[in-house]
């Protein structure tokens, strides 16, 4: 079997995750593709394949270069997709010899997926191009690498006079929601290093990402009648607003980009009597970082001496670092020796932050060192999400390269 046909297989199975639950993982449907990943890993002959109570898939693929590579490589996809568009009834509909123009996902519709607003596609001229029908996302994020990682692991499997040096596998659940590595089992995925490969287009290469928390504000109100409401009421929403105009305008996800960090307000419900409002805080550097996680918690205090004590609370919580900090001193080999698989293929490495995270950004502060390789996906989380095939074959070509190198 072939990635695409792998990648049309996972992406028609429903795994997408839910926010703010307690159980793990979020949802049980992320098992469903979990015991297909276990079944095929069995049927394909890895050894010590284990799918655990948690969802977690774990493989490996013993070396057969005579122990010239002792460094066992891992590599991990997250089987989860973004609750923030339906993952359900996928119908992924494919685009031979790409030219160019307006891609209809849904004739019936009017759904098109446009080079003049999503102008990077233009790059794929003549190429392969994946779409699901335009009522819901696609799936690439993750499943591009999911599929990526097992055809890797069907071509060592079925040609064992390859040499390479040991190989580790894991998928995880829960990613999307931030939870991918809560309950990873080290020792099973046995990995000494590792790359996520959950980037987006052809190239992509990142160690850095952002250092991220994640805050919310409660904000406790006084309801009274508003026509006897003069100097009694205390509107939690209106209070809860003007926290936000107190954050810097500027930094906002929609205005800022690169390094530039910010506040974004994802979400505010409530009432007058109480309001809640939802932030992920992110910044490249840990200075800057703290000085946001203090300037948040500033406003509060400023608030409460406008408003009385207690009124506002602003709850904040790390979510992960910049694995920047873990990689630059003596694991950047990984970034090279990815950055010269790509090469050799004719691809031009783009080493860039992620403006985001990976579950490889906790893992290296786990201890295992874990950069971030391209998948081929584009558009990730939304109805217009994409994906090019020959990207997802250089992938491939790319593992298999990273397994076979003889440097230590």
């Amino acid at each position: 079997m072939n990635v695409l046909d792998r990648f049309l297989n996972y992406v028609r199975v429903d795994t997408q995750s839910a926010e703010d639950r307690e159980e793990f993982p979020s949802t049980e449907k992320q098992k469903v593709l979990g015991r297909m990943l276990r079944d095929e890993l069995m049927l394909l002959g890895a050894s010590d394949v284990v799918m655990d109570g948690n969802g977690y898939v774990y493989a490996k693929i013993p070396a057969t270069d005579g122990g010239k590579q002792k460094r066992v490589l891992g590599f991990l996809s997250h089987m989860d997709t973004s609750p923030d568009a339906s993952g359900a009834g996928v119908k992924p509909q494919i685009t031979y010899d790409y030219d160019g123009g307006d891609i209809v996902l849904n004739r019936e519709k009017k759904i098109v997926l446009s080079p003049e607003e999503y102008p990077e596609i233009r790059n794929y001229v003549g190429k392969t191009i994946v779409t699901s029908d335009g009522t819901t996302l696609l799936g690439a994020d993750d499943k591009a690498g999911v599929s990526e990682i097992m055809t890797m692991a069907d071509y060592f499997l079925s040609h064992p006079e390859v040499e390479h040096g040991p190989i580790a596998i894991a998928f995880t659940p829960d990613e999307e929601v931030g939870r991918g590595v809560d309950f990873i089992d080290l020792k099973q995925f046995g990995a000494d290093v590792a790359y996520t490969v959950d980037g987006g287009g052809l190239g992509e290469l990142e160690y850095e990402n952002f250092n991220a928390a994640a805050m919310t504000v409660i904000v406790h109100g006084i309801n009274v009648h508003p026509g006897e409401a003069k100097n009694k009421m205390r509107n939690a929403l209106r209070i809860g607003m003007e926290y936000d105009a107190m954050l810097p305008g500027e930094e906002r996800p929609e205005k800022t980009e690169g390094y530039e960090g910010f506040f974004h307000l994802m979400h505010i419900k409530g009432d007058v009597e109480e309001a809640r409002l939802t932030y992920i805080i992110r910044d490249h550097d840990r200075k800057r970082f703290e000085e946001r996680k203090e300037l948040a918690a500033r406003v509060a205090a400023g608030l409460n001496e406008r408003y009385g004590a207690g009124t506002v609370e602003a709850l904040i919580k790390d979510s992960y670092y910049n694995m920047k900090e873990k990689i630059e001193p003596d694991y950047l080999f990984l970034v090279e020796d990815a950055a010269r698989e790509m090469e050799k293929l004719g691809v031009k490495p783009l080493i860039r932050p992620i403006r985001g995270g990976t579950d490889g950004a906790r893992l290296s502060f786990m201890g295992v060192p874990c950069p971030n390789l391209f998948t081929g996906g584009h558009n990730f989380h939304g109805r217009f999400e994409y994906c090019v095939v020959e990207s997802m074959e250089k992938v491939v070509q790319i593992l298999i390269g990273l397994c076979t190198s003889k440097s230590e």
